[in-house]
């Protein structure tokens, strides 16, 4: 099962437009704190990153490193204490609230590990819910093709609870894409998936990325989930405690391992 499709160019699209930043996801200095004083938890420390477009990065870290935090604020799901945000080069940390749904339902994409899937609509309802929800033009067609090209071409009047998991995950990949939007959000999208069936997943989003020009942006527990993203980066009581490049699943299982001593946590942060 593969997607088929010419790469998205710099140049086409949202990417043309003049002025735009060249990089998918922006955060700088940014702080999450939850409560005051001595009872306070700082979920993110200071978080520098930045991402380019086309790129696929997944974010690992033990846990309480931070990790869920890091993708609600990145996605704009959650507001920071400090710091700035911005997506596809627009800064979002101080939109108003209609404006940042508006944002997130048009240029976002979202797969979580629990499909989030509306059971009373069918495939190609569900596929196309992003654009009803921003007030677009529902386009069908639109949905026929990324359907096909996740390969349930023949599902879309079927319901999701008629669907095996894994065609449900492809459903909220087909989701995600249908808006072209400028980045994607995975949220363990395999973590409800037998092996064989993660890898076709994941093997999508890979996909995604290298011809349509997609941004991916996953938090995953699972190294080989992980081995097949560009970068993996690593959050350690949250701050970011290095990086490994195209890494295998045994590099970055010891990399995860290595976090788990305070010694290893500072060699990933010199790194």
């Amino acid at each position: 099962m593969r997607l088929h499709g010419s790469k998205r160019q710099v140049g086409d699209d949202r990417a043309g437009t003049p002025g735009e930043s060249a990089l998918a996801v922006e955060l700088r200095g940014v702080r999450r704190q939850y409560g005051r004083g001595s009872t306070a938890l700082h979920a993110l420390a200071g978080i520098d990153l930045a991402l380019g477009r086309g790129t696929f990065t997944a974010v690992m870290g033990p846990s309480g490193s931070g990790k869920s935090t890091f993708l609600q604020c990145a996605a704009g799901l959650d507001r920071p204490t400090a710091g700035s945000v911005r997506l596809g080069g627009v800064e979002i940390t101080g939109l108003r609230e209609n404006r940042l749904t508006e944002l997130r339902r048009s240029r976002l994409g979202f797969v979580f590990q629990a499909f989030n899937l509306l059971p009373s609509l069918t495939v190609e309802e569900n596929v196309l819910l992003p654009m009803r929800l921003a007030g677009q033009r529902r386009d069908r067609r639109r949905a026929a093709d990324v359907l096909a090209r996740v390969g349930l071409a023949d599902k879309a009047r079927r319901r999701p609870g008629e669907l095996s998991g894994g065609q449900q995950q492809r459903v909220a990949i087909a989701r995600a894409l249908v808006t072209s939007p400028d980045v994607i959000f995975a949220d363990e999208p395999t973590g409800a998936l037998d092996t064989t069936t993660a890898a076709e997943v994941l093997g999508l989003l890979r996909q995604a990325v290298d011809l349509l020009g997609a941004t991916v942006v996953m938090v995953t527990h699972d190294p080989a989930a992980a081995a097949w993203a560009d970068r993996v980066l690593f959050l350690a009581d949250g701050l970011f405690a290095g990086g490994l490049d195209r890494g295998s699943a045994e590099q970055i299982a010891a990399r995860m391992a290595a976090l788990g001593s305070p010694a290893g946590a500072m060699a990933g942060a010199a790194a």
